[in-house]
C-alpha cells in the first residue's frame, strides 16, 4: 500500500470511530524520503482527522523518516522507541505526541 493510500485509510477510519480523538488538537507533520518523498501533514482536532500533501498547517510534532519505515509504523510493524533510538525516525517536538500517533495507529490499522 502507498502512503497516500495509507493516509486516506487511517483518515476514513478515524472520522468513521473518532471515540480516540477525544482532546487531541495537533498536526503531525512527516517528512519522507524514499520513493514516495514530500511533506505529508495529519490535522487531528474537534474528533475529525484529515491529511494533506502540503505545508497546510503549523505543526505541532514533526517526523522525519523514510516512506517505507513509515508504512511499517503505520501496520505496527516498526516499534517508534527502537526506529528513534537507532536514528531511522527523527522527531522534533513533544514526543509524548509521537507515543500518542502510534497508539492511533495501532486502534486504526
Amino acid at each position: 500500500m502507498a502512503v497516500k493510500e495509507k493516509f486516506e485509510v487511517l483518515t476514513t477510519r478515524m472520522n468513521e470511530d473518532p471515540s480516540h480523538l477525544e482532546g487531541l488538537n495537533t498536526v503531525y507533520k512527516f517528512n519522507l524520503t524514499g520513493d514516495e518523498e514530500g511533506t505529508y501533514q495529519l490535522r487531528i482536532a474537534d474528533k475529525k482527522a484529515e491529511y494533506t500533501l502540503e505545508d497546510k498547517y503549523e505543526p505541532t510534532i514533526t517526523l522525519d523518516m523514510s516512506d517505507k519505515n513509515f508504512l511499517k509504523l503505520a501496520e505496527n510493524d516498526l516499534n517508534p522507541t527502537m526506529a528513534y533510538m537507532s536514528g531511522k525516525l527523527k522527531v522534533k517536538g513533544d514526543l509524548s505526541l509521537a507515543l500518542k500517533l502510534h497508539s492511533l495507529l495501532k486502534k486504526y490499522q
